[in-house]
């Protein structure tokens, strides 16, 4: 995919605004605390589906009055921003936001001239890590929450809350702002954030001789499930996602495991101290030993999974030859469009599956219920590493904007849920759960959430030794015991050689 080019006009000297922005930050910000009517912090204790829609569209948010409190809207500066956005396989209301997104930006702050890339998710991590070695990087750059903080650990990142862009860190889940702290340090503000829920086509399940209305319950019944849709249809029950270096895969198998009571480390506790290995434990090898069940026992998951990412799984589904999967409710509006892009007797199953989609929270393991929580967030990159001088007050001002309840809900429309807890309060909340199916269901899943380890080498665990971990006993290069234990010896190695 092609890096997208944002860029709007600029007038005005470097030295001009490094001096303005030594003088207006501080008194901004401070006034801005001060006075701010956005310090209304949701009651995360209440959090349910009827909650949630109990406070959707009671407040009203003034983003550029709001905005021009921290930084003000004449100013003249510089921006460069990398982010992961929309895709080809993403819905059509995600590329109208985009859109919409970027035309406020440049009305709001038309003296900041913007380059703004869009880049691919699977190379953003790479792409930035060569940038930064040649002290060319963006001046912000927004990366899923698995990527911050290996950066923020080697002193990549600006030390950056969201205090200091005019929001209380009481306004974003606890879980988001663990997955933006270093050493005590906090270094980024959550954009997003994201918990899926499982998908099913309850015709399938009918035809299967399953209750249509009913997903299974727990990990084992999945198991079950899969292997009586397979024998009874001839077609993939579950859509096992197992491929190498995606970030796919840890994002559906890491509920399996935390679930049985297994981890990476140990992330799923309550109080986790991120130094002992959970990886070849029991609750691990129990999950494992389900996927290898599904996979090469039953042979009812898709022969495809070793390579598959999510994306691979919607055709199948679409078509009535996949019945269950875990995914965001972005893949409801996927599946709308993929029937309304169908043509023939491909467009009636194609409809068919669409009237059959169902959304149910994700099943439960011995231990547990478990979700990755997901999103990214937003980082300041530190000036050496950057391509030019690094401009602190369009910074602030491009991340207010974005991060604001506004934004934070709008571009999150489809496929994940906002930063700001305020967002959960405006007419955009209330909106997206009138109009996107099963939202409220993906968003209840959110207290079930399990960051991944916020440490430097979780992204080389998550997208490396786990899918390896997977692709060792599927293949059955290794038994399940084996390929556990190898996966625990990698992760002992990686985070200090013996714990």
């Amino acid at each position: 995919m092609k890096d997208m080019q944002v860029r709007m006009p600029r007038p005005g000297a470097r030295t001009r605004r490094r001096l303005m922005a030594k003088t207006l930050a501080v008194a901004s910000v401070a006034s801005l605390l001060s006075s701010t009517a956005y310090a209304q912090s949701v009651d995360v204790s209440q959090w349910s589906p009827e909650y949630i829609r109990s406070i959707a569209g009671t407040e009203e948010f003034d983003t550029a009055g709001h905005c021009a409190d921290v930084v003000p809207l004449d100013y003249e500066g510089n921006l460069t921003y990398w982010w992961t956005g929309p895709t080809e396989a993403s819905p059509q209301i995600e590329h109208e936001i985009n859109d919409e997104f970027w035309a406020a930006w440049e009305e709001t702050y038309p003296n900041i001239e913007t380059d703004a890339q869009n880049v691919d998710y699977n190379q953003l991590l790479d792409r930035l890590r060569t940038t930064l070695l040649g002290n060319a990087a963006p001046m912000v750059v927004r990366l899923q929450i698995l990527g911050g903080v290996e950066f923020a650990s080697k002193g990549y990142f600006q030390p950056l809350a969201p205090e200091d862009i005019g929001y209380p860190t009481e306004d974003f889940w606890p879980g988001a702002m663990k997955s933006v702290t270093w050493d005590g340090e906090t270094y980024g503000i959550p954009t997003n954030n994201e918990t899926m829920a499982f998908i099913w086509n309850a015709d399938i399940f009918e035809r299967a001789g399953l209750d249509p209305e009913e997903p299974p319950a727990t990990w084992d019944e999945v198991v079950e499930y899969s292997k009586q849709i397979h024998d009874e249809l001839g077609i993939s029950g579950y859509g096992l996602v197992a491929r190498q270096n995606a970030g796919n895969t840890p994002f559906r198998f890491m509920p399996t495991l935390w679930a049985y009571g297994g981890g990476a480390l140990d992330e799923a506790e309550d109080s986790p101290s991120y130094s002992d290995v959970y990886i070849n434990n029991e609750g691990s090898k129990a999950a494992l030993q389900a996927a290898y069940d599904m996979y090469v026992r039953d042979r009812s998951v898709p022969t495809s999974a070793l390579t598959n990412t999510q994306n691979e799984n919607q055709a199948p589904f679409i078509a009535g030859q996949l019945a269950m999967m875990i995914a965001h409710p972005s893949e409801y509006a996927k599946m709308v469009d993929l029937a309304g892009q169908a043509t023939g007797a491909d467009k009636e199953v194609a409809d068919s599956v669409v009237e059959n989609m169902r959304y149910g929270l994700i099943p439960e393991g011995p231990e547990r219920r478990a979700v990755v929580f997901g999103g990214s967030n937003m980082h300041f990159i530190e000036e050496e590493y950057v391509d030019g001088e690094f401009d602190e007050m369009a910074a602030k001002a491009f991340a207010c904007f974005w991060n604001s309840p506004e934004w934070s809900t709008k571009l999150a429309w489809t496929g994940s849920n906002p930063g700001n807890l305020a967002g959960f309060k405006t007419e955009w909340m209330k909106e997206r759960l009138d109009t996107i199916k099963f939202l409220d269901v993906t968003t209840s899943m959110l207290p079930s959430g399990v960051p991944f380890p916020v440490i430097p080498e979780a992204t080389e665990i998550m997208n490396i030794i786990v899918p390896d971990m997977l692709q060792n006993a599927l293949t059955e290069r290794m038994t399940v015991d084996e390929a556990a234990e190898d996966a625990a010896a990698k992760v002992d190695s990686l985070v200090g050689g013996g714990l």
